[in-house]
């Protein structure tokens, strides 16, 4: 299958943190999937826009993102969302499930090839997340009916241990690193089936030192500081990440191959 145009729409893993670019800004496995995709067509020019916003929800994603993602008549879209409503105390999941399974049809009616994916589950990366993993394995059974009923195709990263190995988070443990997202965007190349992938991406990395116990301890004390009381401070104040922030690449332009 040749693709046109791709768009995507989501909030920060989708945005790309924490993937630099090195011109200042993050590159994300949309970019690098979107590179995969013009490599797999050489014959066939694909344009791409990405619309995410970090620290959207997913009634925000509906409500700001779809409409003109929709307007840009794509053949190719991801959807992602949902780890900030996990993180927030009115979190609905009927209601986040309602939101992806609105947005994936939507983009299907269009004429859009539809791809998500399930979350990883977090407490390997983030040990004080534990209370979360009940939230993360509803939204992943969410996920997963939603494309059954809307034909979106899925992407079931969370069944795999793989996705869940610290060494491809970044330094605050939401968001995948440079080799985080390029696992991603495989996983995601593979899954529409582009010629010349497999599923290597699934394999697991090489086995990690053991750390000594202060070792530890004071890479706990040190993301706490630098992570999590930040994290804190904006949603005391009623902050987000993205506010006053637009998309990075609201327009669709040429990609060129990986």
């Amino acid at each position: 299958m040749m693709f046109h145009r791709y768009v995507a729409i989501g909030d920060s893993t989708t945005e790309g943190m924490d993937d630099p670019d090195g011109a200042g800004g993050y590159r994300g496995w949309a970019d690098r999937f979107a590179a995969h995709v013009a490599h797999a067509q050489p014959g066939q020019p694909l344009e791409y826009a990405n619309l995410a916003i970090r620290g959207r929800t997913t009634a925000r994603i509906r409500a700001e993102q779809l409409q003109p993602a929709v307007d840009l008549a794509p053949d190719l879209a991801t959807v992602v969302a949902g780890m900030n409503d996990i993180l927030r105390g009115s979190f609905d999941v009927a209601a986040v499930a309602g939101d992806l399974l609105a947005m994936q049809r939507a983009l299907i009616a269009q004429g859009a090839t539809v791809l998500t994916f399930t979350l990883p589950d977090p407490v390997p990366v983030m040990p004080i997340a534990k209370p979360l993993r009940g939230r993360v394995v509803a939204l992943n059974a969410a996920i997963r009916k939603a494309c059954a009923d809307s034909g979106a195709v899925l992407l079931d990263l969370g069944a795999y241990p793989v996705a869940s190995d610290p060494r491809l988070w970044s330094d605050d443990r939401l968001h995948a690193n440079s080799a985080g997202h390029e696992r991603i965007a495989a996983a995601l190349a593979h899954a529409v089936g582009l010629p010349g992938t497999d599923d290597t991406w699934t394999l697991p990395l090489p086995a990690a030192p053991v750390r000594r116990r202060h070792e530890v301890l004071r890479a706990e004390l040190a993301w706490v500081r630098r992570h999590l009381l930040p994290w804190l401070g904006r949603h005391v104040r009623g902050r987000s990440s993205g506010d006053d922030r637009s998309p990075k690449r609201p327009v669709p332009l040429p990609v060129s191959g990986a």
